[in-house]
């Protein structure tokens, strides 16, 4: 089923709309999901609330790409799941290690809650990323979006680790300079 479709399902408040989302990206969302918690059932959790909150939200947004609006929302309640469960326990997760590897790149008093300043750093690295060739843009996207183990891009790419290890690191030295460059970082 098309995507304007499934979304037509969700305005007119139908089952099948969740039951088409399930079927065409339930895979892709749990994907994401698990690559955040770590954990089965959470993951499963946070695709269930996916298709919840995109019922809830459809009727007020009308989605261009679903596959990125039911993505972006699974990605969300994934990591707000992950913070609550890691609020005072730190472990050795990938979302920590994904997170603290780019924390390099952002300047130590960043105050997020600083609409404006927030923004700015938002259309800085959106455009830092857009900027990468197609392989690098990958690999960043994979590690940083959807916080996929290091391992695994490798192995999707069809290259060693090093290689890829080598590649983030040489990508937030890039990231890092050009947000010096212009005044963020």
């Amino acid at each position: 089923m098309e995507d304007r479709d499934i979304v037509e399902l969700y305005w007119a408040r139908s089952q099948q709309a969740i039951e088409e989302s399930n079927a065409k990206y339930g895979r892709y969302c749990h994907t994401i999901a698990l690559n955040i918690c770590m954990n089965m059932e959470d993951a499963e959790e946070c695709v269930s609330d996916t298709w919840f909150k995109a019922w809830n939200s459809m009727p007020s947004k009308r989605p261009e790409r679903l596959r990125g609006f039911l993505g972006n929302m699974t990605r969300n309640l994934a990591l707000d799941r992950w913070r609550e469960k890691h609020r005072k326990k730190r472990g050795g997760g990938e979302t920590e290690l994904a997170l603290s590897e780019l924390s390099e790149c952002f300047p130590a008093d960043t105050d997020v809650e600083k609409e404006l300043e927030f923004k700015e750093l938002e259309r800085a690295v959106g455009e830092f990323v857009r900027e990468l060739p197609q392989r690098e843009r990958r690999i960043f996207t994979a590690r940083y979006y959807f916080l996929s183990p290091i391992g695994e891009i490798a192995q999707r790419l069809d290259e060693r680790e090093s290689r890829t290890r080598m590649t983030l690191y040489r990508l937030r030295t890039k990231l890092r300079e050009a947000l010096e460059k212009e005044g963020l970082c």
